[in-house]
């Protein structure tokens, strides 16, 4: 396949499509390097600052990295987030990865308003916040921070959750088993302190996360969540249409 100079498709995206086929029609995996954009240019008879808006659409859809003074490589498939309540670690292990988490802060304090409002609790309710950064094959993955009821989790505060799921933890220890939620999914800037601990640029994208989550009706979580947008996607399965009339 080469470049269809009268095609409505621009030229950068003809050839986006042709190197994603190359790829897999060569079997590159992770970490493999692709040709040079000197090289991409001569076969299919672009100029460079073509080709170079194609590497640079694909860098930042996450599909290629690039290494300054070595070239252009494969990148990592970017993890699907199930639009479900799941566990991070659970979810993790279910996709061969092994998960891992930092504690980066945890303080106990009485809701704000707002925090009342979101937990539907008494605004001056004790409240206890955790901060995390999760990983996957000890890769940073997400900046994580959740605010929980206290009342009826005594002593969570004390209880390590380094590499522990905290819903299993929810579930085990105090018999409470989030059964329904709710969240928001939208994208982002990442500031320069989650950045930081992301191991990105500062301003780079990041899908923005808000998610409450009950048990029994009873609000028992809320998490606001920085995922890495060059590690992750949605993903969501679309039931059939049903015929529309009375």
């Amino acid at each position: 396949m080469m470049i269809d100079p009268t095609s409505p498709v621009p030229k950068y995206a003809q050839l986006r499509d042709l190197l994603l086929d190359w790829i897999d029609e060569h079997g590159l995996a992770v970490d493999d390097p692709i040709p040079s954009e000197r090289e991409l240019g001569n076969r299919y008879g672009l100029s460079r600052m073509t080709v170079r808006q194609t590497v640079d659409v694909m860098v930042s859809e996450g599909k290629l990295y690039r290494v300054p003074g070595k070239g252009t490589f494969v990148a990592r498939p970017k993890i699907a987030m199930p639009l479900e309540l799941a566990s991070f670690t659970e979810d993790m292990r279910a996709r061969g990865f092994t998960p891992g988490s930092r504690d980066l802060a945890r303080r106990t304090s009485p809701a704000s308003a707002h925090t009342a409002r979101l937990l539907d609790l008494p605004p001056g309710d004790p409240v206890l916040h955790i901060e995390r950064l999760r990983t996957a094959d000890g890769e940073p993955m997400a900046v994580e921070r959740t605010t929980l009821p206290l009342a009826p989790l005594p002593g969570l505060e004390r209880i390590a959750l380094a590499d522990r799921s905290l819903y299993r933890i929810l579930e085990e220890e105090y018999g409470i088993l989030l059964d329904s939620g709710e969240q928001t999914i939208e994208a982002g800037i990442c500031d320069p302190a989650d950045a930081k601990l992301l191991g990105l640029a500062n301003n780079s994208p990041v899908l923005s996360m808000q998610r409450r989550s009950f048990c029994k009706g009873v609000c028992m979580e809320l998490a606001v969540s920085s995922y890495r947008a060059d590690r992750y996607q949605l993903h969501s399965r679309l039931d059939p249409r049903r015929p529309s009339g009375g």
